[in-house]
């Protein structure tokens, strides 16, 4: 089975942490971000984490903070365009429940494969 997306690059380190599990093919598929510690829920908003496109258009996104499973969910309210080029980014202004940022922002460019 190909992926349906295509990973064009990310920040060093997150090669192994990035997975695909798509039961169906859509241009709305939602983003996970799993964390190893609590966040502070006041700064999971699209502000501090967003996606845009390569010209840095941004694209409208509901951003969902589960605690039980310190995940990020990243919904697109717009389907990505399959010509188009992403970049899903996670700011340093995202912070633990303890006020710790992260290390370094994360990005993760991305395109739909046709």
């Amino acid at each position: 089975m190909s992926n349906y997306l295509a990973f064009e690059s990310m920040t060093e380190g997150l090669e192994s942490k990035v997975k695909q599990d798509l039961k169906f093919k859509t241009g709305n598929f939602l983003w996970k971000i799993k964390f190893n510690v609590p966040l502070d829920p006041k700064t999971v908003n699209n502000v501090n984490l967003y996606v845009t496109t390569m010209n840095m258009t941004p694209l409208k996104t509901a951003i969902r903070y589960n605690s039980l499973e310190n995940e990020i969910e990243v919904e697109p309210l717009e389907p990505y365009a399959q010509e188009e080029s992403y970049i899903l980014n996670i700011t340093t202004k995202v912070t633990s429940l303890s006020g710790k940022p992260l290390k370094k922002p994360l990005q993760v460019q991305f395109k739909i494969e046709n």
